[in-house]
């Protein structure tokens, strides 16, 4: 079987040649030292004004790719680049095409399809221009080690084969000054990749992943360096075809922790694992837990009483 990445790139099976995958490594001056943040989003403006500052300061490049937004997504990361200082470090792209959900709807997609998981992900990434490349969403928020340490790492990993995970925690918003942040699941993943041929997106049976070589070098950055917002007014589970599936498979431990925990906060329940957290008058939730406590909170970390409010 020839690898995906081996060639010139991928044609789609619609024929929208504006939208074939060109591998970056094959353009002509390739690849420049460096590593580019790409967030692949859908009606994510609340999120942006906490998630794109600080990666915008730790790293060379951010590229989003707006995926039918609704609710001004593409708008909004432009004013915050903008506002932020750093609209040269920031590109904007759309991608038109409705992407299969993640689940059963993915799996019924053929891989070359505008509509696969996988080929939208080797889209956005044939955008990147540096030799590293960080796969980010657009509800992670850097902590403010979190900041340091990736713009430390995106220096160092510019020019390197490492892989890289990133340890995050789900942050429950209830509201612009009360959230619950899961300390009881410690999601690790894969989330910093060189750019060629031997890193590219096929599909897996639940969502797209990428592929590596056999042999590699892989490191975990620490705990508290990232948080992930949740609504618990919004649909967190929009992007799944049947979250009922998150029982069934192996494949999906984390999607039933994310479950559990959103619809036991939206009943009143706070899980075992899980610690309330409560801002100062006058300032957001999201600014208090990234800024400062978990900036100052000892590691490990350790969950007090659930139910119980800190401050």
């Amino acid at each position: 079987m020839i690898p995906i990445g081996s060639g010139e790139g991928l044609k789609n099976l619609e024929g929208h040649s504006d939208f074939d995958v060109v591998w970056p490594w094959r353009r002509p001056g390739g690849l420049r030292r460096g590593a580019t943040a790409v967030l692949r989003v859908r009606n994510e403006a609340p999120s942006l004004r906490f998630v794109l500052p600080p990666l915008l300061r730790a790293v060379d490049h951010v590229l989003l790719v707006d995926n039918n937004s609704d609710d001004g997504t593409g708008a909004e990361a432009l004013r915050v680049a903008a506002e932020s200082g750093h609209a040269d470090r920031f590109t904007l792209k759309h991608y038109p095409f409705d992407v299969a959900r993640a689940g059963a709807e993915h799996l019924a997609q053929h891989e070359r399809s505008v509509h696969s998981l996988a080929y939208f992900y080797n889209w956005c990434f044939s955008h990147v221009e540096t030799r590293y490349s960080w796969k980010w969403d657009g509800d992670m928020v850097l902590t403010t080690e979190g900041e340091v340490s990736l713009a430390d790492l995106s220096w160092q990993v510019g020019n390197t084969d490492a892989v890289v995970r990133v340890p995050r925690h789900g942050l429950y918003l209830e509201s612009d000054s009360r959230a619950h942040l899961d300390l009881g699941l410690r999601n690790i993943e894969e989330w910093g990749f060189p750019m060629g041929p031997d890193f590219v997106y096929a599909k897996a049976p639940e969502w797209e992943i990428r592929t590596t070589p056999e042999r590699f070098e892989m490191f975990a950055l620490p705990q508290g360096l990232c948080v992930e917002l949740k609504y618990l007014d919004g649909d967190e589970f929009a992007h799944w075809t049947d979250p009922q599936s998150f029982a069934t498979s192996l494949r999906n431990r984390r999607k039933r922790r994310e479950w559990t925990v959103f619809n036991a906060l939206n009943e009143g329940t706070v899980p075992e694992g899980v610690v309330t957290l409560e801002a100062p008058a006058g300032m957001h939730v999201v600014d208090y837990v990234t800024k400062e406590w978990l900036p100052r909170v000892p590691r490990p970390f350790v969950v007090d009483d659930p139910a119980h409010a800190r401050g």
